[in-house]
């Protein structure tokens, strides 16, 4: 470590004096230059005269001071939101492998935490972490690898509980707090604010048994990372409007999180505690490929969904659809991918009957079928 002396001391005095009839001369370039770096450091500090305000959807306009809702937020919602470590087995050189992400208590008085399906998937053991290092054994009640979503049970008492709220009431432009484990117990219970970036947006992911699904979510430059997954994304109300569920990681991409709107976590949820699984309606069809306008136009067939394939004795097939159909409405609802058709489905039960309007190229008709509903096969 290196130290001044008394004649450096006796030089610096020196040279402020100097410094300070420089200054002097230029005051209105120097307050310039040294207030630029705190404004770039500290974005968010309030200029001086009123603080800046922000209407949220419901409510009185919010003040960013010392008592924001944000701390609010984090004081309140914070302990609601738990650590999930999934013990996974062991690989191949003996050590176990442990999963880490987080999960929010829905309901306190039976100690039941929804999270991620991917965070617990495969696990032998999970365990919760609570506020004040608390680690408790956890239950997996019932999880859904279709909506990526797994409802846990801890034995505990006094828990908190997180207020669910309406997802369906968001706006794009509202502020939202994310609050999760961002890689792991280390960082436990992270905080960062930002806002909807988009409402509805369709994220596909990897799912069961190497089949593409995908998840209707809530779209916010709140930053989410690793650990993140099965935590809470919060409106200024307090209230858990999404579960935080996927990142985009690519190079040079930066603000782009999605969450599970807790609208479609709530009907899973309930499924899982009455039955312990989730039912969901099958078509039986697959190996479908989107006609863009462009192949529309180039092999003159109509946009829409191609069919590859049929499951035998499966509801589209005893329907009598074909394939080498191509599907343009579901209940007269247009349609041009297959997230148009899985939404619309997703809506249904098993036993519901769907029209399904298709062109048959073969012969270029139109022709509708009704098709009565199936169940996903667990397998």
């Amino acid at each position: 470590m290196r130290y001044l002396s008394s004649s450096s001391f006796k030089y610096m005095r020196v040279l402020a004096v100097v410094l300070l009839f420089f200054l002097s001369a230029v005051l209105g370039a120097g307050t310039a230059i040294v207030m630029a770096p705190r404004l770039v450091q500290r974005p968010l500090a309030p200029a001086p005269g009123p603080p800046a305000q922000l209407t949220p959807p419901a409510g009185q306009p919010v003040q960013f001071t010392a008592s924001s809702p944000v701390v609010t937020i984090a004081r309140q919602v914070g302990p609601t939101v738990v650590g999930v470590a999934a013990l996974t087995g062991r690989s191949f050189t003996g050590d176990a492998g442990v999963k880490q992400g987080s999960g929010v208590i829905f309901d306190g008085t039976n100690g039941y935490i929804v999270t991620n399906n991917h965070v617990i998937a495969g696990a032998e053991r999970v365990t919760v972490s609570l506020d004040h290092d608390q680690v408790y054994p956890a239950t997996l009640v019932g999880a859904d690898e279709r909506s990526d979503l797994a409802v846990l049970q801890i034995k505990g008492t006094n828990l908190p509980q997180a207020r669910l709220g309406d997802s369906g009431t968001v706006q794009v432009g509202e502020t939202v707090v994310a609050i999760g484990n961002p890689l792991g117990r280390e960082f436990a219970r992270s905080v960062t604010v930002g806002v909807i970036s988009a409402l509805n947006r369709e994220v596909t992911v990897p799912g069961p048994r190497g089949v593409e699904i995908t998840l209707r979510t809530l779209q916010t430059d709140a930053p989410i990372n690793p650990g993140n997954s099965g935590g809470a994304l919060v409106n200024l109300r307090g209230e858990v409007i999404g579960i935080n569920s996927v990142k985009i990681a690519a190079s040079g991409v930066e603000g782009m999180g999605f969450a599970i709107p807790i609208n479609d976590a709530r009907p899973i949820i309930d499924q899982i505690l009455t039955r312990g699984y989730v039912t969901h309606p099958f078509l039986g069809i697959y190996n479908l490929r989107e006609i863009t306008p462009e192949m529309a136009r180039w092999y003159n067939i109509p946009e829409g969904v191609y069919i590859g394939g049929i499951f035998n004795d499966g509801p589209a097939a005893k329907a009598r659809l074909q394939v080498g159909d191509v599907i343009i409405a579901v209940d007269s609802n247009k349609v041009a991918s297959y997230a148009d058709i899985q939404r619309l489905i997703n809506k249904k039960s098993p036993g519901d009957k769907v029209t399904l309007t298709v062109v048959r190229l073969a012969s270029k008709k139109q022709l509708n079928f009704t098709v009565t509903l199936g169940e996903m096969p667990s397998k």
